[in-house]
């Protein structure tokens, strides 16, 4: 009852956003349970080309239904975001995975001024729930790459299970089309240094005849692939100048052999070694170069973000 008097209060409007498709047998508990833990809240179901009743039965328990054709969660967010209006929102599946009851403390957290609270299922019972090996090792493997690239101590990189304020999500630009977009929204936010805390959550794994729409080995190349275009995007000195000094001792090693020889006998009998050796080096500065120029071009984009959201919040108060 206090969140409740508390939203009241303040005047507060709360938006809980639930991605579906084809989750019949667990939207309606789903829906039971935010509208127990958060009464004053609106709940959104946005139905993804679902095949089963899932629209149906989240209309008949009091959610507000709408459709997105495009196909892929990356895509609903994005619609969500777009559409809704809210100064707190709190994300979730509809798969029932996720603790309905630990959505106000996320909420209260939100109030606190933090942009964005992530449900973390790592520090929890997720490995004891999820009885996915390569989900778990894929966890692992992403949370360790960004945390040591962006210098990080984020457990859990790519939880579903999140609450925002509304200068987040109307300054988040939605790239992703599939579920990589969890990891898109982590890597966003340690980009550009917001304010994110992350709260224990009990996961629990899908009850019996929920099927899962995780693809191990597709959604986790696109996961990584997410990575990948994202290190290049957001840290382009360290993804270039790597690479470019690689290539570059490539090419001075190379140089070195046939100036060596050149030292002892006077004639440089190996050209197609000291042309290609040259190349290396030249394309090894080149890639610093880029590397130099993409990264002051990527503070800048930062710059400007900062002062985006400063714009949204200062019109959002006024």
């Amino acid at each position: 009852m206090f969140m409740s008097d508390q939203f009241e209060n303040q005047n507060l409007s709360v938006a809980v956003l639930l991605p579906c498709y084809n989750e019949e047998v667990t939207i309606g508990k789903v829906v039971r349970d935010f509208k127990a833990s958060l009464p004053d809240a609106t709940i959104y179901v946005y139905d993804n080309n679902s095949t089963d009743r899932t629209a149906e039965i989240a209309e008949a328990e009091g959610a507000i239904v709408r459709r997105e054709p495009r196909q892929g969660k990356g895509n609903v967010i994005r619609a969500m975001f777009e559409d809704i209006d809210a100064d707190v929102y709190v994300m979730a599946d509809g798969d029932d995975t996720y603790p309905a009851d630990a959505a106000p403390a996320m909420v209260a957290k939100v109030l606190e001024g933090y942009d964005m609270v992530i449900g973390d299922r790592l520090s929890s019972t997720y490995f004891q729930e999820n009885k996915r090996p390569f989900h778990n090792f894929g966890n692992r493997l992403v949370r360790g790459s960004i945390n040591g690239l962006f210098g990080a101590h984020v457990t859990d990189i790519m939880t579903g299970y999140r609450a925002f304020n509304f200068t987040f999500v109307k300054t988040y630009p939605v790239l992703s089309r599939g579920f990589e977009v969890e990891t898109e929204m982590t890597i966003h936010s340690l980009n550009n240094n917001l304010r994110l805390f992350e709260m224990p959550i009990q996961y629990r794994d899908r009850p019996e005849g929920s099927v899962s729409k995780l693809d191990t080995v597709g959604d986790g190349i696109k996961v990584m692939s997410t990575i990948f275009r994202m290190i290049r995007e957001y840290k382009p000195l360290p993804f270039f100048g790597g690479l470019g000094l690689i290539i570059g001792i490539v090419g001075i090693v190379l140089c070195g052999t046939v100036t060596f020889e050149f030292a002892k006998t006077g004639v440089v009998t190996h050209f197609p070694t000291l042309i290609g050796a040259v190349m290396l080096v030249i394309t090894g500065l080149l890639l610093i170069i880029a590397g130099i120029i993409l990264d002051v071009m990527a503070k800048n984009d930062r710059k400007t973000f900062v002062i985006d959201t400063n714009k949204i919040a200062y019109n959002k108060r006024h």
